[in-house]
């Protein structure tokens, strides 16, 4: 994507998102076969649920079709949120991923996997997992020294409180099948 399609696409499209109470993270064109593909990728500190993101693309869709910034080529529209396999590289990535564990590749001590426990202006406070039995130790490691930072996906944590809440909702299926 040209710079200046791409400045245009960002004049065009960033208010329409921020009037809908999210932010602009990224807007990719690729080709797909004989069309191209607009991606759009919005976020929030809250979020993006499913309505937001309909009434997103729906303006968004009525904007590029009202104006001449896509050109005449037939294009493929998605709006999106960020997966989460997508690299954390600002601040708020860090803050919307408070709770979550990480994999940081660290400019001077490697790699460290841990779980971002607060965030400040300057860096993160972090919980590394303790190994083999042993305590969690918190530790800091500041934005300046991270080189590369994503999301690792857990499938089997649960948050507190939840284990009896699936053991609720299982006892409940339970009753209301045997009274049918």
């Amino acid at each position: 994507m040209s710079t200046t399609q791409s400045e245009r696409l960002r004049a065009l499209l960033e208010p329409l998102v921020e009037t809908a109470g999210l932010e602009l993270e990224e807007i990719t064109v690729s080709a797909a076969g004989r069309r191209r593909q607009l991606l759009v990728v919005v976020d929030s500190d809250e979020g993006v649920d499913l309505d937001a993101m309909a009434e997103v693309s729906r303006q968004v869709s009525t904007a590029l079709d009202e104006s001449d910034v896509m050109g005449e080529q037939e294009y493929l529209l998605e709006v999106s949120s960020p997966g989460t396999d997508r690299p954390l590289t600002e601040p708020r990535h860090f803050r919307r991923n408070a709770g979550r564990l990480v994999k940081l590749q660290l400019k001077e001590r490697g790699e460290l996997i841990a779980r971002i426990m607060t965030v400040d202006d300057t860096g993160l406070d972090l919980e590394v997992p303790g190994v083999k039995g042993r305590k969690p130790k918190p530790d800091r490691v500041e934005f300046a020294d991270i080189a590369r930072a994503r999301v690792e996906v857990e499938f089997s944590r649960k948050a507190d409180g939840e284990a009896q809440a699936d053991g609720d909702a299982e006892d409940s299926i339970d009753e209301s099948t045997e009274e049918a």
